[in-house]
């Protein structure tokens, strides 16, 4: 298995506490990730151990029938530098990496979103994916910065 990394920056317009607390509410992230649903799996919701559950598929909103349809990711949280940065383990049967969003705030009114995932596939299976993995974090991610304004 080789280690692939697709990496996405973006400039969202609000201060970074702003943006931290609403990356980091789980639950609501369904609203903006691009056909996603999104739950905690664990007791605890924020924190290094928090476990997630993403579910995404064109039937997302009704998982877990027609679950076959999309991809299961679980995920648990590494690191907690609240406002800052979060990084998490993908520890499904499928989606095996880690994922990372970072932010530094500009200024007063403005922080940049740097996010990146590296995923454990093989370079062709990589190649195959990337450019939807690609633009569909791209889309979720104009979404989110959207949903500042």
């Amino acid at each position: 298995m080789a280690s692939n990394t697709l990496s996405i920056s973006l400039t969202i317009p609000a201060p970074v506490d702003s943006v931290w607390k609403k990356i980091a509410d789980w639950q609501s992230q369904g609203e903006w990730m691009l056909q996603t649903k999104v739950w905690v799996t664990s007791q605890e919701t924020e924190g290094v151990g928090t476990s997630i559950a993403a579910f995404t598929g064109p039937l997302h909103r009704i998982y877990p029938r027609f679950g076959f349809l999309g991809l299961l990711d679980l995920m648990v949280v590494t690191t907690w530098q609240p406002p800052h940065r979060c990084d998490v383990e993908h520890v499904g049967k499928i989606l095996k990496g880690s994922g990372t969003f970072q932010l530094t705030q500009m200024n007063s009114s403005a922080t940049r979103f740097d996010w990146s995932e590296t995923i454990q596939a093989p370079k062709v299976v990589f190649a195959l994916i990337a450019p939807f993995l690609y633009v569909g974090v791209r889309i979720s991610l104009a979404r989110f910065a959207r949903s500042f304004t």
